[in-house]
């Protein structure tokens, strides 16, 4: 390797920390546990609870995302996800309707409450601080009144297979033992296939501009993330395979990925944050885009309260309590900005990740809840003064 292209590496990196801090960050917390709890930490039964754990909390990051990049916030998600837990409880179990029914029409419930809380912030310009607040009281109150006070459950498997389910195994037979060869093949097939897909995206912006990025750290990254990938789908395969709730959540990073990185949407998402004003007279429909982000989150939490939900296997009045305050710090440890217009999809699962990790890894070696709090509520004020502090050397 030249020194110019060490020299270009190392411009990219100071130019990219934020992109790339968080992501060295996750790894050095996760060093850090498997070695203080004597290698509990990437068990192949620790790792899947890691993932099960924090899923709703990475399906609401990647919606809480869209909605701060717009220059934003919602904090009636945690109430929504009780409500429609409580919704999905009263649909199955009292009123003995199918999985295949309910599931779908929660998500529109979802959605029909983002909406609402959208078209006033969008239409009215009322601040989403104040209305999503008054989202997060009501929703409470409607969840308690459609519980009556009290539990509602349990919920038959097909439901509960959305959450605790595994993907079986096609491959069954062909290797003694319990390891999952069609979970494997998924992970090698995906590792494969990363490097392929970034090649495609770098010829296609080669054509219309310089790429940044230096090859040699393009090639670096992708093999990191391959192996990687490699490494925990291989931990996974020895235990259950992948959980059903994980390749969810795959394909809905994937999917907002895209949306946020190779659509018109997504650029007009950024620049709706960036600069309001200027979006507007460029002849971006802001009040549109502000409407359709908060739809999305509405439906991102109706997922992540029927995932909640089927994990507990009953909906309790409580749930979703304080989920919008670990939702919101994930999505800004990820690199978000606080004024809009910055971050990625995937900084914000980096973020969700973060969190659960610190949560599980000092729950093991026996961190009381109250300093886990006090510990969370620092790494997010240091993540907020990284930003400033980028902002202002920028």
């Amino acid at each position: 390797m030249t020194d110019t292209d060490n020299k270009s590496i190392g411009y990219y990196l100071r130019t990219h920390i934020r992109e790339y801090g968080m992501v060295v960050a996750l790894v050095a917390i996760l060093a850090f546990f498997q070695v203080l709890t004597d290698g509990i930490m990437l068990k192949p039964v620790n790792l899947t609870n890691l993932f099960l754990q924090n899923s709703y909390i990475i399906i609401m990051a990647v919606g809480m995302l869209l909605v701060i990049v717009g220059g934003h916030i919602d904090l009636s998600v945690g109430s929504v996800v009780g409500f429609v837990g409580a919704l999905a409880a009263v649909m199955i179990v009292n009123w003995d309707l199918p999985t295949l029914f309910v599931v779908p029409a929660c998500l529109v419930v979802g959605a029909i409450i983002g909406a609402a809380q959208g078209y006033w912030v969008a239409y009215w310009r009322i601040p989403s601080f104040i209305v999503t607040l008054a989202g997060m009281l009501v929703f409470k109150g409607l969840t308690l009144a459609l519980l009556g006070g009290a539990s509602v459950g349990p919920f038959p498997p097909e439901f509960q297979a959305m959450s605790s389910g595994f993907l079986p195994d096609i491959f069954a037979g062909l290797i003694e033992g319990r390891f999952n060869v069609f979970s494997m093949t998924i992970g090698v097939v995906l590792a494969a296939l990363l490097p392929i897909l970034g090649l495609r995206s770098r010829a296609k912006q080669a054509k219309f501009a310089a790429v940044d990025e230096p090859m040699a750290f393009f090639a670096a990254k992708h093999a990191i993330a391959g192996l990687a990938i490699l490494y925990v789908t291989y931990l996974l395969s020895t235990y259950r395979g992948l959980p059903n709730i994980l390749v969810i959540m795959a394909l809905q990073i994937a999917l907002f990925t895209f949306i946020t990185n190779s659509t018109t949407l997504g650029r007009r998402i950024y620049a709706l944050g960036g600069n309001e004003k200027a979006a507007k007279l460029s002849g971006i429909n802001t009040k549109r885009l502000t409407f359709l982000t908060f739809a999305n989150m509405g439906m991102l939490a109706a997922l992540a309260g029927l995932v909640f939900a089927a994990r507990l296997n009953t909906a309790t009045p409580k749930a979703g309590l304080a989920f919008e305050l670990d939702v919101i710090a994930a999505v800004f440890i990820g690199g978000a900005s606080m004024s809009g217009g910055v971050g990625k999809v995937i900084g914000a699962v980096v973020g969700a990740l973060i969190m659960g990790v610190m949560n599980n890894g000092m729950s093991i070696i026996g961190v009381g809840i109250d300093w886990q709090q006090v510990i969370k509520g620092l790494v997010l004020l240091a993540a907020v003064i990284f930003d400033v502090y980028n902002k202002n050397k920028a």
